[in-house]
């Protein structure tokens, strides 16, 4: 039997997800990461982007908006801001907030803060790429 590692996502609300998985990537401040089994121990921030959970030949996706990742040779643990499954993901209202964070970065008006409509466009094209998996 292939070694696995334990993968715990937890967000505000929840326990998004807590079980032994063979592989799990990821997006990081400093881009993709795969981890496996007997990974470098290592801490990093987790990035506006989709997780891919490998368990028994089969692959799950997931939203994961932000946050911390604590890597051990035998765990994952993601404190994550927001986390959500395909099916939980409301469309609409993804296209909406899509909407506006391009409305307010096209706008030329100096009261708007660049830097929060950027990371509302981010998630929002997360939970709309992620929703085609529905």
């Amino acid at each position: 039997m292939a070694k696995k590692i334990k993968l715990q996502i937890i967000t505000p609300d929840k326990r998004f997800f807590d079980d032994e998985v063979d592989m799990a990537i990821f997006r990081t401040i400093q881009g993709d990461i795969g981890v496996l089994p007997n990974h470098t121990p290592l801490t990093t921030i987790v990035s506006i982007g989709t997780i891919r959970i490998k368990q028994e030949e089969k692959e799950k996706k997931a939203s994961l908006i932000g946050g911390f990742a604590e890597i051990q040779p035998d765990r994952i643990t993601i404190l994550a801001d927001a986390a959500e499954w395909p099916q939980e993901i409301d469309k609409s209202r993804a296209e909406a907030s899509k909407h506006r964070a391009e409305e307010r970065l096209a706008s030329k008006t100096s009261n708007i803060n660049i830097a929060r409509a950027e990371s509302a466009l981010k998630r929002a094209l997360v939970r709309l790429e992620l929703s085609k998996y529905n």
